[in-house]
């Protein structure tokens, strides 16, 4: 690891890596459903803590994204830009990127075929 990158690669690009920022995607989503319920009803007790857990994950995902968007896409710059400014939208931006093009990658798809394959990861 170079004395600029303070992420590890491996936090962003491996199978459990994959596995967390779709969760967190597919998490953040519920976002809205509870922005719903406190304008609809105010804000509910019980709901509090899972209202936590989706902001949560929705930073998680929003930084995860913008750090993979700026070191590893190797998509053409008009797409980036697009890309970084649709990720404005919280929390649909993001979790749009996760599904749509960080999960399609072809830098996560070899790095989660060779760690399929019994392949050391170099990270």
């Amino acid at each position: 690891m170079n004395w600029h990158q303070f992420v590890p690669k491996g936090w962003i690009i491996s199978p459990k890596a994959r596995g967390i920022y779709r969760l967190a995607a597919a998490v953040s989503l519920t976002l809205y459903l509870f922005i719903a319920a406190a304008v609809l009803k105010g804000p509910i007790q019980p709901l509090k803590p899972a209202l936590l857990v989706a902001v949560v994950a929705t930073a998680l995902n929003l930084v995860g994204m913008e750090i993979f968007l700026f070191r590893f896409d190797d998509s053409p710059a008009l797409k980036q830009i697009f890309w970084f400014c649709l990720m404005i939208f919280l929390p649909l931006g993001p979790a749009l990127y996760c599904f749509m093009v960080y999960s399609r990658s072809k830098v996560l798809r070899t790095e989660v075929g060779q760690q399929g394959a019994g392949g050391a990861s170099v990270g």
